[in-house]
């Protein structure tokens, strides 16, 4: 048996399809408990003792007629029909199947439909005790009637007794068919209805998976977009200001720095389409062998100084093997730091990178020199990209300016540390 403690619910409001297909069933019913009490009447089922006609009707429209409204009133109506069962049943009514038909329905409903699980026991058990009594005391009466009409009473199981038994353990079936069909119905439901709730809650987290997988995706592209178009785009910014400044006095440094702006401009455009292509790959693996290493940190000093950022660079420790994912973040991390110190240290910045191997981890620290052009108080996207890619590595990251003067930069990834996609 169910747990009778209210639940929550489980059955929606029946549709106005399933009002239409109870109203269908009452109707058949109707029909023929009309039948079968016309018929029982015409066959003489009670002898004198029959009734007329017209109470066999309205017994049918009692009987029948509330299951229209079964499932939107399933309490009312099976304590209707049983009274109507019931009242039939005393007065003799001469339809023997259509009312108990219309009772199991009933009683099913109630087990079925109900989502107050205690109420449902309590209307159900109130029915069947008191058809059980009402059985009893029929069979208490019968039993006692001073007649020797019908079947034989003589010996301890005569045929009296034997069919007494048999009504017992049919009705005993009855009921109890009624009441379990009417429990497993709602189980049924109710494990329907969670599962629904289930799929639409990992609908709901596929959703949001989703959004947050594409929300990543964009982060991770805006982040390369500013790493490479700030590096070079700074780059030629500073080229093509010394070209201006030379330009009337001095044409070949013009034409130099002019070919270093379009050298630059080459990179920049080298660099993208090596990120469109890592973009398009499957599962967005460089390639063509364009995943930055940390060996091509020695070319980013070099461009620096070519650009006007006077940058040392020295390597300390053993270098160990990293993937691929930390030696694009510590490029990136180096080449941001660099940018930033030629944008905003002055004209008497400098920069010293210092790349650090050691047992169990790889540090890169990047130090400048020079006086901040505007510090500011609002962090930049490059700073919020290099502190993104601390943390995709698995690392931890300092960033801010020096007691002394400039700006320093340490990133610090365990060697055995787990890498974020």
């Amino acid at each position: 048996m169910l747990d009778t403690a209210p639940t929550d619910r489980v059955r929606l409001p029946v549709t106005r399809s399933g009002l239409r297909a109870d109203a269908a069933l009452a109707a058949a019913l109707l029909v023929g408990a009309v039948l079968s009490s016309a018929l029982g009447s015409v066959a003489g089922l009670y002898g004198d003792d029959t009734l007329s006609l017209e109470w066999a009707l309205l017994y049918a429209v009692a009987v029948a007629a509330p299951l229209a409204l079964r499932r939107k009133y399933p309490e009312i109506v099976a304590l209707t029909v049983a009274l109507a069962f019931f009242v039939g049943g005393s007065l003799r009514v001469t339809d023997v199947y259509v009312g108990n038909i219309a009772l199991f329905i009933a009683v099913y409903t109630v087990g079925a439909w109900v989502d107050d699980r205690r109420r449902a026991t309590i209307v159900r058990v109130v029915i069947i005790v008191g058809m059980f009594v009402w059985l009893l005391v029929t069979m208490f009466q019968s039993a006692t009637a001073p007649t020797d009409e019908g079947l034989s009473r003589v010996g301890l199981f005569s045929p009296f007794v034997a069919f007494m038994l048999m009504q017992l353990l049919v009705n005993i079936a009855f009921f109890g068919g009624a009441y379990f069909m009417g429990d497993r119905a709602y189980l049924s439901a109710r494990e329907r209805a969670s599962l629904e709730e289930r799929t639409r809650e990992l609908e709901s987290e596929r959703e949001v998976t989703a959004a947050q997988a594409v929300a990543l995706d964009r982060v991770r592209i805006a982040r390369e977009l500013h790493d490479v178009v700030a590096h070079h785009v700074s780059a030629m910014g500073v080229q093509a200001g010394a070209a201006r400044a030379v330009m009337d006095r001095d044409p070949d440094a013009a034409r130099t720095a002019l070919i270093g702006v379009e050298a630059s401009a080459r990179s920049a455009l080298a660099e993208l389409r090596q990120l469109l292509e890592t973009l398009r790959a499957p599962g967005g693996e460089a390639v063509d062998g364009s995943t930055l290493r940390l060996d091509d940190l020695a070319a980013l000093v070099a461009h620096a100084r070519e650009n006007g950022l006077p940058t040392t660079f020295a390597v300390v420790g053993e270098p160990v093997p990293l993937p691929d994912v930390v030696q694009v973040n510590l490029y990136r991390v180096a080449q941001e730091a660099l940018t930033n110190a030629r944008r905003h240290g002055g004209p008497d910045a400098s920069a010293d990178v210092r790349l650090r191997y050691s047992a169990d981890s790889v540090e890169l620290e990047i130090a400048s020199a020079g006086r901040l052009s505007s510090p500011g108080t609002r962090t930049g996207l490059g700073i919020v990209g290099m502190r993104e890619r601390a943390a995709a590595s698995g690392g931890t990251i300092e960033i801010g300016p020096r007691p002394r003067g400039g700006f320093l930069v340490r990133l610090r990834v365990p060697v055995r540390s787990e890498v974020l996609a």
